[in-house]
């Protein structure tokens, strides 16, 4: 094996480490990210330098963009040649560039993402600006290396005249960099160019006071100074892109949205598509029809309403929902001293002026040789027609040119450059005009010689220069600011009306937590009964509201968690149909269970709270505000001890009484004052004493003397007595006896304890469930009147061994 075939060891990572950082490299310095100085990336440097070779000038007609695309692939870019010409479109689409660098001619494409059509269709050529980018560069004034196979020399950078890498921006992506820096306005950045040549120590907000900010080719309204502010110091930051948009009024009473500038690269077709569907999806109620409009006048984008519909709340909707407004984060990345760096406004500036102050100074130098050597010439040329006699005898005794040229030098002390120039004189140039033009050109020559030597010898006149020919440039090519600046990001609130059809409707809940919506049209054609609920076999109406779509139900449950559930996110059913369970609707765990369902139409409520009762005897209030939430899922209500749950949740004006019901029939009834308001994820206080394995089965809210409290235990037997025999108390304390458990093998027996209690002023149905799955009623009214501590009738008949499980109310709109 010869040495040259001999295999050296090689650590994977080390060399995939290698290739990579090679590869890196270039991507970085050649693909994506562009020069600080030109402000523009190899592949659009080598396509306006092919153009400007090949004289594809603004002066002449346009030419095949197939022929630049393959002078540029085949003389500098040994790529694709769709990225060439990718690279060439977006320079001639004026919707991504401040000002188009490629004068196209044909289909470029649309701000809709219409692709441009193929390069064997399309022309073009430079268009006027795009000259200033390659002015002097015939002058020395950039540095050149050989291309990619050492036949052809290519510049490393253009003398870019103005300040394009602002002007026109940059987007691109390479390995572990990105670029991100948006387009300005000409007059402004060249303003700033020339305050900052005046002075150098300038502070960013004295440069703001110029550069406003971004000035996008589309238009829109900026938002976010901060976040401007924030990226010309540091090269990062954030504003929002706002459309351009109008509310017009119709005749009829309706109104439409007129939209004529919209975000710098949202797609137009899309964001007509994205809002058409808005309709579609019935997201909004209240959009007749999306048009696009525009055409030669501009861009126009129609969005009639129906009548009496919310313009400005679908206008928030829609700018919240489509890219009618969208975020733009700056990342100002561009290659300084061939590595990527993250620029501020006032680096990139210096970075610019400073390649001015070259081009300028070797376009200078390049003058000042060129203009010297001419006036070396001139000199020559006077002095020989000063003594021409004498030069012409000198050239005919001559034997050749050659002898000439050094009789010439060794005579009259003429060098070999004038020597030369003099052989080279034409006979007419003898002529008394043509001396007094040779004179003439030499004291002009000799002037510029003089001027360009001051500029180099000057820095203030050399400075002096660069801003006069900036002036130049945006006076000739400077346009009006086209977006909008504004210091602050105007909030978008979409009100609820604005996304749900107000309207009144009818929720219902049952016992195995069954739930649906149900129209007032539908309640109504069924008959108008309350008790005629649709239910599946075996289940019964537990809770019966009346309440609008843009009402909000708070759910609880026993664990203490809770959730908000928007009226119009319940499903909507007929009024005789089952619904559908409440666990499709909300996250409900499946080891908890709803125990209070309270509906709100507005929690900026001071004077309401909500009242929490746990089977333990806890007690807490808590204002209603507090319970307002943005968020979907569970949410801590009230903290539930180990062992306990939470039993009801009760809306109050913390201006009634609290009756708390033991299942050993204690009761305790104090002033809901007495409940000092906590925090939402808060325990609460001791309501009433307990007893061990006693607990409490009903809570309610009364007021005054009036009404009765009815008691049912668990075999049936119940009681009605007088809420003025529930004296009131302290919070906390034992309570009063409400109900006499018979004892004994003779007696009767009345029940071991209580399942529910229930406090009416007028007659009400109460529902018990037994053990046995039967289903008994009894009307408040029909209970027997007797004393609290009375041992009560039977109410229900049941048969042995069974019992109640469960009593309830149905919670009923209130008849009127």
């Amino acid at each position: 094996m010869s040495v040259s075939e001999q295999f050296k060891p090689a650590f994977l990572e080390d060399v995939v480490g290698d290739r990579f950082g090679r590869y890196s490299k270039y991507i970085i310095q050649d693909r994506a990210i562009p020069d600080v100085r030109d402000g523009l990336k190899p592949v659009q440097r080598r396509i306006l330098y092919a153009m400007y070779e090949s004289n594809n000038t603004p002066d002449k007609p346009y030419r095949k963009s197939a022929k630049t695309v393959g002078d540029v692939m085949g003389n500098y870019h040994p790529h694709g040649d769709s990225s060439i010409y990718d690279g060439m479109v977006r320079m001639a689409q004026p919707w991504k560039m401040g000002h188009v660098l490629v004068d196209g001619h044909g289909n470029w494409g649309s701000i809709d993402d219409d692709p441009a059509a193929a390069m064997r269709y399309t022309e073009a050529r430079l268009s006027p600006i795009a000259m200033e980018l390659l002015r002097d560069i015939e002058k020395d004034t950039v540095q050149f290396r050989p291309n990619f196979d050492n036949t052809e020399e290519e510049p490393s950078v253009l003398p870019s005249r103005f300040p394009n890498l602002l002007v026109n921006g940059v987007s691109g992506i390479s390995s572990g960099f990105a670029t991100e820096i948006p387009p300005h306005n000409l007059r402004e950045v060249i303003d700033a160019c020339i305050a900052y040549i005046d002075k150098p120590g300038m502070e960013l907000e004295e440069i703001m006071s110029i550069v406003k900010g971004p000035d996008f080719p589309t238009g829109g309204i900026i938002m976010g100074e901060s976040g401007i502010q924030e990226a010309y110091r540091t090269g990062k930051g954030r504003i929002y892109l706002r459309s351009k948009t109008e509310i017009e009024d119709l005749r009829g009473g309706k109104q439409q949205i007129v939209i004529t500038e919209i975000p710098y690269q949202v797609v137009k077709s899309r964001l007509v598509t994205a809002m058409d569907n808005v309709r579609l999806e019935k997201k909004v109620d209240g959009i007749a029809e999306v048009r696009d409009e525009s055409g030669r006048d501009g861009l126009r984008i129609v969005v009639e309403l129906k009548k009496e519909a919310d313009a400005q709340g679908i206008l928030n909707y829609l700018l919240k929902k489509t890219d009618l407004q969208v975020t733009y984060n700056f990342n100002m990345v561009a290659i300084v001293n061939k590595a990527p760096s993250q620029l501020g406004l006032l680096p990139m500036l210096k970075a610019y002026v400073d390649h001015q102050r070259e081009i300028v100074t070797l376009r200078t130098r390049y003058d000042l040789n060129k203009a010297s050597d001419r006036s070396h010439v001139l000199e020559g040329l006077v002095k020989a027609l000063d003594v021409l006699d004498e030069v012409i005898a000198t050239i005919k005794a001559s034997k050749n040119r050659q002898d000439a040229q050094v009789n010439l030098m060794n005579q009259f002390g003429f060098t070999e450059r004038q020597a030369d120039a003099i052989l080279a004189l034409q006979l007419y140039r003898l002529t008394n005009l043509e001396l007094t033009a040779l004179v003439k050109e030499l004291n002009e020559i000799q002037k510029k010689v003089a001027e360009y030597q001051s500029i180099l010898n000057s820095e203030r006149k050399l400075l002096n220069v660069i801003k006069k020919e900036l002036a130049e440039i945006r006076d000739r090519y400077g346009i009006d600011r086209r977006s909008d600046v504004q210091g602050e990001v105007e909030e978008i609130k979409v009100n609820l009306e604005v996304l749900v059809n107000a309207e009144d409707v009818i929720v219902t809940y049952s016992h195995d937590g069954y739930v649906k919506r149900a129209s007032q049209m539908s309640f109504t054609r069924s008959g108008g009964d309350w008790d005629a609920s649709g239910v599946k076999e075996g289940d019964h109406i537990r809770i019966i509201y009346e309440v609008n779509t843009l009402d909000k139900l708070l759910i609880f449950t026993q664990r203490g968690q809770y959730f908000l559930l928007p009226v119009h996110q319940i499903p909507e059913f007929k009024w005789k149909d089952n619904g559908t369970a409440i666990v499709n609707v909300i996250g409900l765990a499946k080891e908890d269970r709803v125990v209070a369902v309270i509906p709100v139409k507005n929690f900026d409520q001071a004077e309401q709270s909500l009242l929490f009762v746990t089977r333990k005897g806890q007690v807490k209030r808590t204002m209603l505000k507090d319970y307002e939430t943005n968020r979907s899922a569970a949410v801590v209500a009230c903290k539930v001890q180990e062992g306990d749950e939470l039993l009801t949740v009760l809306s109050s004006t913390s201006t009634d009484e609290l009756l708390l019901v033991t299942k050993d029939a204690m009761a305790i009834r104090f002033q809901e004052a007495e409940i000092n308001p906590m925090g939402r994820a808060a325990g609460g206080v001791r309501g009433i004493q307990l007893k061990d394995e006693d607990e409490i089965v009903a809570a309610m809210l009364v007021a005054g003397d009036e009404g009765e409290v009815t008691v049912i235990s668990d075999i049936g037997w119940s009681k009605r007595s007088l809420l003025l025999d529930y004296p009131t108390q302290g919070r906390g304390g034992k309570g009063i006896q409400t109900f006499e458990f018979k004892e004994g093998k003779r007696v009767k027996p009345n029940g071991s304890k209580l399942v529910g209690a229930f406090y009416s002023r007028e007659a009400y149905t109460i529902t018990m469930l037994t053990s046995q799955h039967e289903v008994h009623h009894l009307i408040t009214e029909h209970a027997s009147l007797m004393d609290r501590k009375s041992i009560g009738k039977s109410a229900v008949t049941l048969d042995k061994g069974e019992t109640i499980v469960e009593a309830f109310a149905v919670t009923k709109p209130v008849q009127t």
